[in-house]
């Protein structure tokens, strides 16, 4: 796949939902993941993440927008339901991307949507968790940056090399069989 991406979270305050989002993001293959003014002791997610992802992947923490410092050239992507924002399957993902999420019981806030490159929301009739929003938004990343084969036609997945033999075998019919309109 490429390029790279990483997920991060404003102003989080359940130890469960970081250890959750942190956990995805390692299983979907983020680069980095961060915080930004957390309301918790990010240390105590450690007993949470059962992937290990902080041995994985750089970690960082931020006490203000400010002190952000994403990579050059890394475009930050807010995740927020608002009327303004990108519906999700109609949104592009950058090549390079930092994806920021708001608190569990908030919105990204208007200093950290300034910052954004793009806002995006996950079409539903009201915010879900913080941890479901992210594994969604990663998934959609990663199908829609060519890490999978188009999807096929028909309903199923795509034939196995062994299984489209077979099929064009079964296609035409043998002269013997074929009939003829006279």
């Amino acid at each position: 796949m490429r390029g790279y991406f990483g997920v991060g979270v404003e102003g989080i305050s359940k130890e469960h939902n970081l250890g959750n989002l942190v956990r995805s993001a390692h299983a979907f293959g983020a680069s980095f993941f961060f915080v930004i003014r957390p309301e918790i002791d990010v240390n105590a997610v450690r007993v949470t993440d059962t992937s290990g992802a902080f041995d994985h992947m750089p970690f960082h923490v931020w006490d203000s927008v400010e002190n952000m410092d994403l990579p050059e050239g890394c475009q930050l992507v807010g995740i927020e339901l608002t009327d303004e924002s990108i519906e999700l399957p109609s949104f592009r993902h950058p090549t390079r991307a930092a994806y920021v999420l708001g608190p569990e019981m908030g919105d990204l806030s208007a200093e950290i949507q300034e910052k954004c490159d793009h806002v995006i929301k996950i079409p539903m009739k009201f915010c879900v968790n913080v941890g479901v929003a992210g594994a969604i938004t990663m998934y959609d990343r990663m199908m829609c940056m060519g890490r999978f084969a188009e999807r096929p036609v028909k309903p199923g997945g795509p034939l196995r090399p062994h299984e489209k033999q077979a099929q064009t075998h079964r296609r035409r019919p043998s002269r013997k069989t074929r009939t003829t309109k006279t």
